[in-house]
């Protein structure tokens, strides 16, 4: 019975579907995240009858039935989060479509929304690094402060001033954060801890000084974009359709429960 089978392929998306609300509910308060929701297709459909012209007679429209349904894609939305006010210096967020970018121990490049950073004191030396450690970049690599820093300051594009101990006025160190656009973002693979990678289906990214990325906000961060209310939807939506596929698969094996007593 070709219910069955339908029906076991809905329940098993529904579940993936489940499964990625269940994330996007899971990181409401991770910063710079970015929800995600899984598209659908239709299986192959087997052709009990097909049309038939002849001579202006025959049969207009097919009989056909389908074998259920499989998960084609999960795709993520880089709509913008609110921007929250946190009045840290190393706080950033960019209004816009940018990211940032961040380099690791072993000089792969990644792309982050997520703008808490912190200073870390290397010989002396203060650099801008994420949590984990990895370097933020400017436009000629990782950002280097210098040595007894007492106050930083970031401009809308990105340009960096530092006060040290020794001096009375804010100085320009001549480094610019650098921020970057990529024609398909939605192509970026994701590898945890809110970094993204660059793949062939988001394209090369292009480096956006002139602002059209979007200006950077110190003292900010952007929350995640996830609505609870919007998934809490989905999630009871989905909840309903894994159930409607389980209550055919019941409904199925009646029908044949009822068929093997026709012999008694």
């Amino acid at each position: 019975m070709r219910a069955l089978w339908t029906a076991a392929s809905g329940m098993k998306a529904q579940q993936l579907n489940i499964d990625t609300i269940s994330n996007n509910l899971s990181n409401v308060s991770t910063t710079g995240f970015k929800k995600q929701r899984v598209e659908f297709k239709d299986l192959m459909y087997e052709k009990l009858r097909t049309t038939d012209f002849n001579e202006g007679e025959g049969k207009p429209v097919n009989l056909e039935v389908g074998h259920g349904v499989m998960p084609s894609a999960t795709v993520r939305s880089f709509t913008g989060g609110n921007l929250e006010q946190t009045n840290n210096d190393l706080d950033l967020a960019i209004n816009g479509d940018g990211f940032f970018v961040v380099r690791d121990s072993n000089d792969n490049m990644f792309y982050t929304k997520d703008g808490s950073f912190k200073l870390s004191i290397d010989d002396g030396e203060a650099r801008v690094t994420t949590a984990d450690g990895y370097y933020l970049q400017s436009d000629s690599g990782d950002i280097e402060l210098g040595e007894d820093i007492e106050e930083i300051s970031i401009g809308s594009d990105g340009s960096i001033s530092v006060k040290t101990r020794d001096s009375d006025e804010i100085e320009d160190i001549g480094e610019q954060i650098m921020i970057v656009k990529f024609p398909n973002p939605a192509g970026l693979e994701s590898i945890g801890k809110n970094l993204f990678q660059e793949t062939m289906a988001s394209g090369e990214y292009t480096e956006s000084f002139e602002g059209d990325g979007g200006e950077v906000l110190q003292g900010f961060l952007e929350s995640s974009n996830v609505q609870v209310v919007e998934e809490m939807i989905k999630l009871i939506t989905a909840q309903r359709a894994y159930e409607i596929n389980s209550k055919t698969i019941q409904t199925s094996d009646e029908m044949l429960q009822m068929a093997n007593n026709l012999k008694r």
